[in-house]
This record gives C-alpha cells, sequence and structure tokens, in this order.
C-alpha cells in the first residue's frame, strides 16, 4: 500500500467522524423545530374558526395565532367550569353522553387518560432502583411507585416494592412488577435522568456528583 493510500485512510475515517458528529448535533435540533412548526400549524387550523377574520387576513399577521386563541380558549373553559354554573353546565353534559352507547365508552376512556396525564408528576415515582430482571444476573431499571398492600401483601408476607419497569424506547409501557426490597439496589439518579437513560437506550448516561 503506497503512502498516499494510507494518508488518505484517516483522513476518510476524520471525515466520516466529522459527518456523524455533525448529524448527532444537527438532527435533535431539526426535529425539534420541525415538531414545533407542525405543532403551531396544526393548533392553528384547528383554532382558525374562532379568530377574526381581519387578524387572518392581515398582511402583519404571525404564525402561533392559534396556539395564542388556544391558550385563551381553553383557560377561559377551566375557568368557566371553575365554578358551580360551570359545573352545572358540564355534568349536565356528561349525563346526556353518559346516556349514548359507545359514545360514553370513548368520552369516559379519554376523560380519565387526560384526568391522569394532568395530576401526575413525578413525585408519583419515590425513587429508581436497579434490580434482576428477567432473570438472575441481567438489570434493569424500575420506578418505584409504592409499597406492596393490600391482597398481595397479606398473602406475600415479604416487604415487597411496586415497581414499573419501563421499556425502550418508550417510557410510557412498561410492566407492574413486585419485587422484594432487599433484591433492589437504590440508584442516586432522579426519574428524570433515569426516564432519559432508557429512552435513549443508554446512550444518555446521568452524569455523577
Amino acid at each position: 500500500m503506497s503512502n498516499d493510500t494510507q494518508q488518505k485512510i484517516p483522513l476518510i475515517r476524520r471525515l466520516r467522524t466529522y459527518f456523524l458528529t455533525g448529524l448527532v448535533v444537527a438532527a435533535p435540533i431539526a426535529i425539534t423545530i420541525w415538531v414545533a412548526i407542525w405543532f403551531i400549524e396544526s393548533v392553528d387550523s384547528w383554532f382558525s374558526p374562532f379568530i377574526p377574520n381581519a387578524l387572518q387576513d392581515s398582511p402583519y399577521s404571525l404564525p402561533g395565532l392559534g396556539v395564542i386563541a388556544s391558550l385563551v380558549i381553553l383557560t377561559g373553559l377551566g375557568a368557566l367550569t371553575a365554578n358551580i354554573f360551570g359545573k352545572t353546565i358540564l355534568q349536565f353534559g356528561e349525563s346526556l353522553l353518559d346516556r349514548v352507547p359507545v359514545i360514553r365508552n370513548i368520552y369516559g376512556a379519554l376523560k380519565q387518560i387526560f384526568e391522569t396525564v394532568a395530576t401526575q408528576s413525578n413525585k408519583n415515582f419515590k425513587g429508581v432502583v436497579l434490580f434482576e430482571y428477567p432473570r438472575k444476573d441481567i438489570w434493569a431499571l424500575g420506578f418505584v411507585t409504592t409499597d406492596a398492600k393490600g391482597e398481595i401483601a397479606d398473602k406475600k408476607g415479604d416487604d415487597l416494592l411496586c415497581i414499573f419497569a419501563p421499556t425502550t424506547p418508550n417510557p410510557t409501557s412498561g410492566y407492574l412488577l413486585f419485587v422484594p426490597r432487599e433484591d433492589t439496589i437504590q440508584m442516586d439518579m432522579s426519574v428524570e435522568e433515569a426516564a432519559k437513560l432508557i429512552i435513549s437506550a443508554g446512550i444518555v448516561v446521568p452524569d455523577q456528583d
């Protein structure tokens, strides 16, 4: 192999490294911008009927008016349902929906999902643990929700933890496991850091103090 060929190979490797590095830097930025633009345009189209035509046709109109309109409308709706009059209207509307066979099931399921999301926070998880799963010598991260209670605790008798073991890269799905406390290792990382580690398939590792 000639010297020129030997010199070209490291150069190609450096260029490949630079390209991959640039891709890693640019891709998240580009995807984030694309998602933000898509979200703003989608909300604008949904709420355009509520925006006066004068504002929509104005040469000084700005993208995002739909987002502002949605915030105003949803905030006003929340304020309306916070008083007795609004609650009465809401209960009356829900009673009407409850009489429609299929619609009541869809509405009830969606309402439960949104109420859960709106009230959920990382405080629902008491911490992050490492435990052996799905077999010995293979380890998984899990979120501790609470101590096992009720029939499970009464019949098993051990000091069990309720652990949610999320899947990668979608941490919203996973498994509910009941693991003896003594078989878990308490981690110092936060729930947010553990979530990033799981979503990234182990690429984003939390910094250690």
